[in-house]
């Protein structure tokens, strides 16, 4: 995305679904929120996510943390 972009339509919340290594657009926008801080990631800095609990991460600190969530039983 570029300046250019700023009048384009769509450029609210995005609705995507969460693949293994790759992510569908299925309503077009400019973020998602993190599932975990509620920030908001832009889709071209989009690189953790889970496709099992579809959700977006910020960064691996919080992809751990709600992975961390996701599974009690595992051992740190």
């Amino acid at each position: 995305m570029n300046a250019h972009d700023r009048d384009l339509p769509g450029q609210e919340l995005a609705v995507l679904h969460y693949g293994d290594g790759e992510f569908a657009v299925m309503k077009p926008g400019r973020y998602v929120l993190c599932a975990v801080t509620g920030a908001r990631i832009p889709l071209d800095a989009l690189l953790y996510w889970s496709p099992v609990a579809q959700e977006a991460y910020a960064g691996p600190d919080q992809a751990l943390k709600r992975w961390l969530e996701l599974n009690p039983d595992a051992k740190r």
